[in-house]
């Protein structure tokens, strides 16, 4: 019975099953975050430019071999389709795009200081080098300082 419950813990306790753990739960919140952006601003926002940005209503009307008419509610998939698009644009542009940016600005900062550093280093290396070259040559090395 002990070796069950190790094993349980062993299980809940791995690195990968919490980080799963955390993501669902970051993106749960993130999901309102995204939702509230494409509610409250988007989907107002296209409401101004066309009049009415629900297609829900958007239905046909086919006959049946009963004689009655079956109803398709195309415009929930059309719905469905537009909303999964602004979705995704608002992901890409407001959350992908910034973080791509300050990920590309960090690099270049860190690729800037490693350029710096191995400069720094070269400088030391040449300076030594030089004064290692003036003792053979029998002048001092505060003689010429460059």
């Amino acid at each position: 019975m002990r070796d069950l419950f190790n094993g349980f813990k062993e299980f809940i306790t791995r690195g990968n099953v919490l980080d799963l753990a955390v993501a669902v739960v970051i993106g749960a919140a993130f999901s309102g975050v995204i939702s509230g952006l494409v509610d409250g601003v988007i989907m107002p926002f296209i409401g101004w430019l066309v009049g009415a940005p629900n297609f829900s209503e958007i239905a046909f009307y086919v006959p049946n071999w009963q004689g009655d008419e079956t109803k398709f509610q195309i415009g929930l998939f059309i719905q469905g389709l537009i909303m999964f698009l602004l979705i995704a644009a608002a992901i890409y542009f407001f959350v992908i795009l910034p973080i791509r940016k300050l990920s590309e600005l960090r690099k270049k900062s860190a690729e800037e200081e490693a350029v710096e550093e191995a400069l720094d280093e070269q400088v030391v290396l040449l300076t030594e080098i030089r004064d290692l070259l003036r003792v053979q040559a029998g002048t001092p090395s505060d003689a010429r300082s460059n």
